[in-house]
């Protein structure tokens, strides 16, 4: 039995070698049918730039492409880096895809840029407008509750609309922040480990239900991300596993000189491979029991409200196979 708490999705829309980035495209349209299918929650896509194996950088387009072919799934960003953006735009956009698909978007906000310092000058940021993503958080709110900050500008679509925002991060300030504020909070746990636990304790210990964005009902609602693989035998999860590490360390290491699968292995036992590794530390690989029980053991570690899954299987199939095996309730 899967844990008691909402499952979710993080897509990040990868394309692989030799692959187009309609190919990635497609094949996220197929895993989220499969997903909207089994019962998954929600559904989230992540802004990032410059970043050839990822075709997930226009993250609105991402979001309606999928949610115009999908059913019941809640789609959304996990999230948007609003210092890349200003807070009406992303307002707009996001009041568009509500007007859409009524009840069915989330708006997940980060605050780093999604990318190295090249590319964020070319986005015309300067690395300063991090030090704004409070007052844009809340600039954002404004225009999506059709209360605006701003007198005399408005979200047209976006007003009214309540698109709801999350909060997302992989240190202590995104907990605080969503604790003061009174929003949900998720952690980045998948690649940035080490503050899983203070964070989730933080934002509970300090979780304002009277916050500024907090709902009528507000209480503290903690999202720990974290990467899978479920398998039929543990010997394949852990092969999928296997590669799915040498694609990481490929990632970090490999830039302009791709390492053959010798120097994969030579390079896994390095002190500086291993802390790339040490990045995938809450990973979950095995059999369907297996899984599901150390997804138990997180949700009762962290008091977590929800698990978003990042599925870590290389293969396609393995990756349906992942969704089959950890499905949320029993499909016909």
């Amino acid at each position: 039995m899967t844990p008691a708490v909402p499952l979710s999705l993080l897509d990040l829309t990868r394309v692989r070698k030799n692959e187009s980035a309609a190919d990635g495209i497609a094949r996220s349209v197929r895993l989220a049918r499969t997903a909207d299918r089994l019962g998954y929650h929600r559904l989230w896509f992540a802004e990032h730039h410059n970043a050839p194996t990822i075709a997930s950088a226009a993250t609105a387009l991402m979001i309606q492409h999928v949610a115009a072919q999908t059913d019941h799934l809640r789609v959304g960003a996990g999230g948007v880096m609003l210092p890349n953006h200003s807070p009406l735009v992303i307002a707009e956009q996001f009041g568009t895809l509500e007007t859409l698909h009524p009840g069915r978007i989330d708006l997940g906000l980060g605050r780093a840029p999604g990318t190295d310092g090249a590319t964020m000058r070319a986005l015309r940021r300067d690395g300063r407008e991090a030090d704004r993503f409070p007052h844009d958080v809340l600039e954002l709110h404004g225009y999506l509750s059709g209360q605006s900050r701003i007198p005399g500008v408005n979200a047209y679509p976006g007003a009214g609309t309540h698109v709801p925002l999350y909060i997302l991060g992989s240190s202590l300030f995104g907990a605080q922040l969503a604790a003061q504020f009174g929003l949900p909070y998720a952690f980045a746990s998948h690649f940035a480990p080490a503050a899983l636990n203070d964070a989730a304790r933080i934002y509970r210990e300090t979780f304002d239900p009277g916050g500024p964005l907090a709902g009528p009902d507000a209480k503290p609602h903690f999202i720990a991300a974290v990467n899978v693989i479920a398998a039929d035998d543990e010997s394949t999860a852990l092969e999928q596993r296997r590669q799915a590490e040498d694609g990481w360390l490929q990632t970090f290491l490999g830039r302009g000189t791709p390492l053959s699968p010798e120097d994969l292995a030579a390079v896994r036992g390095h002190p500086q491979a291993q802390q790339i590794l040490g990045m995938l530390e809450r990973t979950v690989a095995g059999t369907q029991a297996q899984v599901a029980g150390g997804l138990e053991a997180l949700v009762r570690e962290v008091q977590a409200d929800e698990l978003i899954l990042v599925n870590l299987a290389v293969a396609e199939e393995h990756q349906h196979r992942t969704l089959e095996l950890l499905a949320p309730k029993t499909t016909s």
